[in-house]
């Protein structure tokens, strides 16, 4: 398995080091191994995880402890996932189905708070912008 050292994940996330870390401490990104000199040695699983979370952060606007939601819930549907793949029998197979349902459910309904309030900030500044144009055309005519 590769391990690449914080400075190779930092310039593939598009992180610094201190964030890294900063997101270990909080457990938004579970330890890695240590080499025996105690370097930290992350894996592409690690690097997966960072991009998630930067994408959290970055596309959705979410605060950390939505970050921290997030992630988990993805993080048990993997679980889920690979419990399902293992199962031969349909029952297990659709209860599994069922639980990975309700964690894709809590995740929409995280991602569609973000859009709603996405829109009602839009529509203040579109309200902004009217008045804005408003004047300048009383001012110009």
């Amino acid at each position: 398995m590769d391990t690449f050292k914080i400075d190779d994940v930092a310039k593939e996330c598009g992180l610094t080091k201190r964030t890294i870390r900063y997101y270990e401490e909080l457990g938004l990104l579970f330890p890695p191994d240590r080499s025996d000199g105690g370097m930290r040695l992350y894996t592409r699983k690690h690097i997966e995880r960072l991009n998630q979370i930067v994408n959290a952060r970055d596309v959705l606007g979410f605060s950390l402890m939505e970050i921290l939601d997030f992630v988990s819930i993805r993080e048990k549907m993997g679980e889920h996932r690979a419990v399902y793949s293992k199962t031969e029998e349909v029952e297990h197979k659709l209860q599994q189905l069922r639980e990975m349902k309700v964690m894709v459910d809590q995740q929409l309904s995280m991602v569609d708070l973000k859009l709603e309030k996405m829109s009602e900030f839009r529509k203040e500044i579109e309200r902004i912008q009217k008045r804005i144009d408003d004047g300048i055309t009383k001012m110009t005519t």
